[in-house]
């Protein structure tokens, strides 16, 4: 079974746990792409629909769906998202098509976040695929050079300005053995808007296509 194959089957799977009448948060990249083209909206009564990203509400508008603004709920049901790395415990690096800002509040906002991924994802430690931080600008340099004190190697996004108007730092080769900590490290330098480690709030439940089966995983 393809890749391509391997995400599809995953979002079919994550489309049994939407139920009716829930305000639905939506995630961004091509696992995602995949569920909103498969949804059948129309059957759901949603309460509500947010994304993470104005390429995903874009795609939403040409389904003809409403998105809102996640200020107007107190909490989100239900979050599916993929990832660009998932350990067995729910922690995920995300953040490689530069929405981890919006994705990390509505995962924040989540009552239950579901992770959707193929099995060349789930990794026992992150950190082989590179580490997104999204920066104001103003702070790059300053950033860059606390991310080499800790051991990675950080490479400005070309050509790539986020939703928020902000920079992305890919870090590479950085030790993520305490991902906890580590988000909570970089998460404190002046500038850093938000790491792509998800560990202090991860998933809840990660679905990972193995081209035969879907792997059930309880994150902690």
């Amino acid at each position: 079974m393809t890749i391509e194959e391997k995400k599809n089957q995953v979002a079919l799977e994550s489309i049994k746990y939407i139920n009716k009448d829930i305000v639905l948060g939506i995630g961004t990249g091509s696992t995602v792409n995949i569920l909103i083209d498969l949804l059948d909206f129309s059957l759901l009564n949603l309460e509500g629909v947010v994304s993470s990203s104005e390429a995903t509400t874009a795609l939403l508008f040409k389904k003809d769906i409403h998105v809102s603004e996640p200020n107007e709920f107190m909490s989100i049901d239900l979050y599916i998202d993929g990832a660009d790395e998932a350990t067995k415990f729910g922690h995920l690096i995300k953040g490689g098509g530069g929405a981890l800002t919006r994705e990390k509040i509505l995962a924040e906002m989540s009552k239950q976040f579901i992770c959707i991924i193929d099995d060349s994802k789930l990794v026992n430690t992150l950190g082989k695929f590179p580490l997104p931080i999204e920066v104001i600008p103003m702070a790059t340099s300053l950033v860059a050079k606390k991310i080499i004190t800790l051991g990675g190697q950080p490479i400005l996004r070309e050509n790539f300005i986020t939703d928020n108007g902000n920079l992305i730092l890919d870090i590479y080769n950085l030790k993520i053995d305490d991902p906890k900590l580590i988000e909570n490290i970089i998460n404190q330098l002046p500038g850093v808007v938000t790491v792509g480690i998800f560990a202090n709030r991860g998933c809840d439940l990660l679905l990972v296509s193995n081209g035969k089966t879907i792997e059930t995983i309880s994150g902690t």
